[in-house]
């Protein structure tokens, strides 16, 4: 297994989100690169800076409007009297098929579903070198490779085609699936985490082409709150091609690998022949999150058991936030696939 990680990825640095309308400092930190680096050493791995793809991976995914919104909002935003330091929305239309403004407050709110996604000056370039780490990720896939890592920070699963959120701006996860799509592999995505990966759900929810699969926590009182439920199945073509496992807050390993076996029963079914797992580590009983209570030795099976699929598989980091064992919980997947 080859670990890909960009160190661009550590420009980004939110200083603080609102959480239940209060400002927060923002867990999602570059110090979690070093914690999940700790890991990836543990166990001996390589790791290689991505090269610089280019734009058009992720143009596949996310169209030229949003792009250029996340490339040039910040020094738009810094124009505005008063403004604050990062961009933060503070409106939000009914419906993004509303009209679409020209103001940059009113263009931040369009693009932007929460607030806890924060940009900065930097944010435009860690996000491109985040997804420069999947990108590189899929190639070393196509090229035959069984595994590999992406280290991908900041994470990517929360963002929509045309919208940030949940400290996510490119979807990593969903450019590598359609990276390898296009090069004609049959995808199933297998989200693990905390929260329901609602922004990979959006991108694909209308097409038969990728399965998505994710394990979460319920998000009828959890974030994301609108995304992520039994009987989101897919629409159009696509329906029949996601599947949701809501897990009640608290669930240890019996309940998540329980879940995980109706995961990897229905990833068999459907025939994929290479898998890109979306991997959050904030399901552990120790995240600061603490919506769910798996252990490392959970995340343990947990790795056994996907490996067993037997695929070829991107892993893509996803959430997982500072705790003393997020390296260790990383290693204890990861160790499955060497």
């Amino acid at each position: 297994m080859i670990a890909l990680y960009h160190p661009g990825q550590r420009a980004h640095d939110p200083k603080f989100f609102l959480s239940s309308g209060a400002q927060k400092p923002c867990p999602e930190q570059p110090s979690r690169i070093d914690a999940l680096l700790s890991g990836v050493h543990s166990l001996g791995l390589t790791v290689q800076t991505p090269e610089d793809h280019g734009i058009d991976a992720i143009s596949a995914v996310h169209p030229a409007r949003y792009l250029t919104f996340l490339q040039t909002i910040h020094a738009r935003w810094q124009h505005i009297p008063g403004a604050s330091s990062e961009v933060i929305p503070n409106i939000h239309p009914a419906n993004r098929s509303d009209g679409y403004p020209l103001s940059a407050v009113g263009q931040a709110g369009y693009h932007m579903t929460d607030t806890s996604c924060p940009i900065s000056a930097e944010t435009w370039s860690a996000a491109y070198a985040s997804a420069q780490s999947a990108i590189a990720g899929a190639e070393l896939i196509l090229q035959s490779q069984r595994s590999a890592y992406a280290l991908c920070r900041p994470p990517g699963h929360h963002a929509f085609a045309e919208l940030a959120g949940g400290f996510c701006y490119l979807n990593n996860t969903a450019i590598a699936a359609q990276q390898l799509t296009l090069s004609g592999r049959k995808v199933a995505i297998l989200d693990v985490d905390l929260h329901h990966g609602n922004g990979t759900q959006g991108i694909f929810y209308d097409r038969p082409d990728v399965l998505t699969v994710s394990l979460h926590a319920h998000p009828e009182r959890y974030y994301p709150f609108f995304w992520g439920y039994p009987e989101e199945r897919g629409h159009g073509l696509g329906e029949g091609a996601n599947l949701n496992l809501c897990l009640p807050r608290g669930s240890a390993d019996a309940a998540f690998l329980a879940a995980l076996h109706q995961g990897l029963e229905a990833i068999t079914l459907w025939g994929a022949d290479t898998l890109v797992l979306a991997l959050g580590l904030d399901a552990f009983e120790g995240d600061p999150f603490a919506g769910l209570a798996v252990t490392t030795h959970g995340f343990a099976q947990i790795g056994r058991e996907i490996a067993a699929l037997a695929l070829p598989t991107l892993i893509v980091q996803e959430g997982g936030y500072l705790c003393p064992e997020l390296g260790q919980n990383l290693a204890a997947v990861l160790q499955a696939f060497l």
